[in-house]
């Protein structure tokens, strides 16, 4: 495996070794010694994996202490554009944002640690997205980001009219007024 760091801090990608031959493919998609090696020590508690149309948008979604999230995620099929947003107080690049593609061909990961809003949009007719958490969902804890807030600027890579949102997802503010929890 590489790990790739990104141009925010604790924030990392990574690129999975894959053997194919003619019968397909074989890789490692996780493994604890290496991953704790280079990014950090991580106690996985579930897995969690979604199916999604074009333009279905999730996010930006974390979870305020004492149930935040760090995630490892990556796409079984189709392609993505996700999305980290910093949300840590004392950090250098609090409120700005990495985005990466990721897809079932590619093969990439990305491990957002806690203090990070994450979101995704699907690029393909259909993804399967599939990531791995160090706490239990927690909905008495859930809380989120605006996916359009002009103070963050995402470019999602498809028209606002493309865009297919959760009712919930709809109703979240802006980073203007958010008060870090992190």
């Amino acid at each position: 495996m590489q790990f790739i760091k990104t141009p925010i801090q604790d924030l990392v990608i990574i690129e999975p070794r894959v053997f194919g031959d003619r019968r397909g493919y074989f890789m490692e998609s996780f493994k604890k010694d290496e991953f704790e090696k280079h990014v950090t020590a991580v106690e996985f508690v579930q897995d969690n994996e979604s199916l999604s149309s074009r333009g279905v948008l999730r996010g930006l979604h974390f979870q305020v202490p004492p149930y935040t999230q760090s995630k490892l995620v990556r796409v079984i099929e189709g392609e993505v554009l996700d999305v980290a947003v910093d949300l840590r107080k004392n950090s250098k690049t609090y409120g700005q944002y990495y985005s990466i593609l990721l897809s079932g061909e590619n093969k990439r990961q990305l491990f957002v640690p806690q203090g990070f809003a994450h979101g995704f949009v699907v690029l393909s007719e259909q993804a399967i997205f599939s990531y791995k958490v160090d706490a239990p969902y927690a909905p008495e804890h859930e809380s989120g980001i605006r996916w359009d807030d002009p103070e963050l600027n995402i470019d999602w890579k498809l028209e606002a009219s493309e865009v297919l949102l959760s009712e919930k997802d709809q109703e979240l503010p802006g980073i203007k007024n958010f008060q870090s929890p992190f």
